[in-house]
This record gives structure tokens, C-alpha cells and sequence, in this order.
């Protein structure tokens, strides 16, 4: 990629003895709209806090907007904006007085700072409520006032900590309409950290990270055709059996997570048939469905993507 507008180069992080990062590396164009995808634990949020100056990286370089974000961390601040996954409003005050104190924080005053206000508040479809206390607001608006917050110093680089936290369906759907119009409107690259595996298809890249390591880093829909064809679910109480047969039977490769059987297969539709032939009272249920995020995850990992509980937070 040429001059990209993101640049990390073998980035480590350690937390005490815990790896939270292994030897990452990855470049985002710019305008481009990236994820990072992955389990609690799986080391999204280390990433955040490292591109957006919060903490150093035990090893590695990362260069934002030309600058290195320790060298040069002051500079890359001028670029950003941060929208963090815990809500930081002011929920006694009004949109625009978060707003207006927001701009303090980075030097806005006088005309330069209304112009800024009235203009995110455009932008975000927030004018009519510009005077209403936060705390009235349901959580979509307000995930809305945090983002203005984050766009208000113009930032060349928003950056978004699971943004979706606590929204309901509706209001995430709401979330990631206005993030790409956004993007296309302003031409300014958007970087997400998610857990939720229907966010990341919205991304023009994504990059999937489990226990700290880069696994998987493309476009939703190449991660997706690397699969192979169609995804055979095969439920049973006799896993092992079963899995043994599919191999020297019709010589198919399979994983079993959680008690069931994946196999990966071109036209797997036409293969259910047979699979139920042959294990006549062998089979509780099976499935096939075209590969989806969490199937490229299961390809690469082995393993569901849910949250690491032996493993510990990204914090």
C-alpha cells in the first residue's frame, strides 16, 4: 500500500507477563473504514490505546498522519479523534455545552468554536437538539454526541472503541448508516474496534485478532470466499465417530467446535443427503449455510469467537 495513513510494524505489547499483542503489523489507507474484529481478550482495545497515544508499545513502531505515536505523540493528537467504548458525556449539561467544553480541551474559542459546534452538530443530524440535556437522550443520540465530541477538532483519523457498547439493534444499524456516510461525505478514515461480527462486514478491511495475534487481515468478502464453498453444521451425539466416518468414507476434512461438526464443502447443500444416509441414527440435526464472519474465524482459529474468560481483558 502506498502512503498509507496508518503504518504499524511488528507492535508487541506485554501486560505484566500477559501478551496482549503479538509482533502485529498492518497498514489503512487513507478514507479507508477499518476493524478490528475480535473476542474480549483478543487484544482490539491494546490496539486502540497504542494508535491513539494512550499507551506505549512494549515493542514495534506505529506511525499515524506521518508521526510516531511515542516520538511524536503531541503531533498525532492533532490528527485524531477518539471516541472511547466507556461514555464520557456530561450528562447534566445540553449537546451543545459538551460540545463547546469538548472544544476548550483543544484550543477552540470565539467564532472558530461555534463555527466548528454548528457545523458537527449539522453533520450529525443533532441541530434540533443541540439544547437538550444529554441524560434525556436515548443511548444512539448519545453515541452520536460522542462521536461530535471526537469530530470536533476536524481530525484527519476517527478512531472508535466498540462504539456499538449498549446501543440496541436499531440504534447500531443508525450508527454504522451515519460512520459511512461520514466517510464518504469527508473522505476521513474510520478505525473500529468491534466484537460483533455483523459490524465488521460494514468495513472496507478488516483485521482479525485472537489472543493477541493478527489471524486474518482483508476484505470481509475474501476472507469469506477462502472458506470454500458452503459450511455443513452436523450435530451428534457421537462427535468423534461421526468425524472419523466423514474422513474415511468420503474423505472430508472437518473441525468440531462446541460439539459440532463443521465441514467446509462446494455445494454442501447437495451433500446433506448423504451425510444423513450414511449415519442413520447417528445424526441429531444438520445445517449449511454460506460462510459468514464467524465461519473465517473458526477457519483460522478453531475455535468460536467469544470472549477469552481465562484470558483477561484487553485492559
Amino acid at each position: 500500500m502506498s502512503n498509507p495513513i496508518i503504518s504499524v510494524e511488528g507492535i508487541s505489547h506485554l501486560y505484566s507477563d500477559r501478551l496482549a499483542l503479538n509482533n502485529v503489523s498492518f497498514q489503512i489507507g487513507k478514507g479507508e473504514v477499518f476493524c478490528f474484529l475480535g473476542p474480549n481478550g483478543g487484544g482490539k482495545t491494546t490496539m486502540f490505546k497504542i494508535l491513539s497515544t494512550l499507551i506505549t508499545p512494549t515493542t514495534g513502531r506505529a506511525i499515524v498522519c506521518g508521526h510516531d505515536v511515542v516520538a511524536e505523540s503531541a503531533e498525532v493528537r492533532k490528527h485524531i479523534g477518539v471516541v472511547f467504548q466507556s461514555p464520557s458525556l456530561d450528562l447534566k449539561l445540553t449537546v451543545r455545552e459538551n460540545l463547546r467544553y469538548h472544544g476548550l480541551l483543544h484550543g477552540l474559542h470565539g467564532r472558530e468554536a461555534s463555527r466548528r459546534i454548528d457545523d458537527t452538530l449539522r453533520n450529525l443530524r443533532l441541530e434540533d437538539r443541540r439544547n437538550e440535556i444529554v441524560e434525556k437522550l436515548s443511548g444512539g443520540l448519545q453515541r452520536r454526541v460522542e462521536i461530535g465530541k471526537g469530530l470536533l477538532p476536524s481530525p484527519d483519523v476517527l478512531i472508535l472503541d466498540e462504539p456499538s457498547t449498549g446501543l440496541d439493534p436499531g440504534a447500531r444499524i443508525d450508527l454504522w448508516e451515519y460512520l459511512l456516510e461520514l466517510r464518504n461525505t469527508s473522505g476521513i478514515t474510520i478505525v473500529v474496534t468491534s466484537h460483533i461480527l455483523s459490524e465488521a462486514e460494514h468495513s472496507d478491511r478488516l483485521a482479525i485478532l485472537d489472543k493477541g495475534n493478527l489471524v486474518a487481515l482483508d476484505t470481509p468478502a475474501k476472507l469469506k470466499r477462502e472458506v470454500g464453498g458452503e459450511v455443513i453444521s452436523i450435530e451428534t451425539k457421537n462427535a468423534e465417530e461421526v468425524q472419523s466416518l466423514l474422513k474415511r468414507k468420503f474423505k472430508l476434512k472437518s473441525t468440531l467446535v462446541d460439539n459440532t461438526i463443521r465441514v467446509e464443502k462446494r455445494n454442501g447443500h447437495q451433500f446433506v443427503p448423504k451425510i444423513i444416509e450414511a449415519f442413520p441414527g447417528k445424526i441429531s440435526a444438520v445445517s449449511v449455510g454460506t460462510p459468514t464472519l464467524e465461519d473465517v474465524f473458526i477457519h483460522r482459529t478453531g475455535h468460536r469467537m467469544r470472549d477469552e474468560k481465562n484470558y483477561g481483558s484487553d485492559d
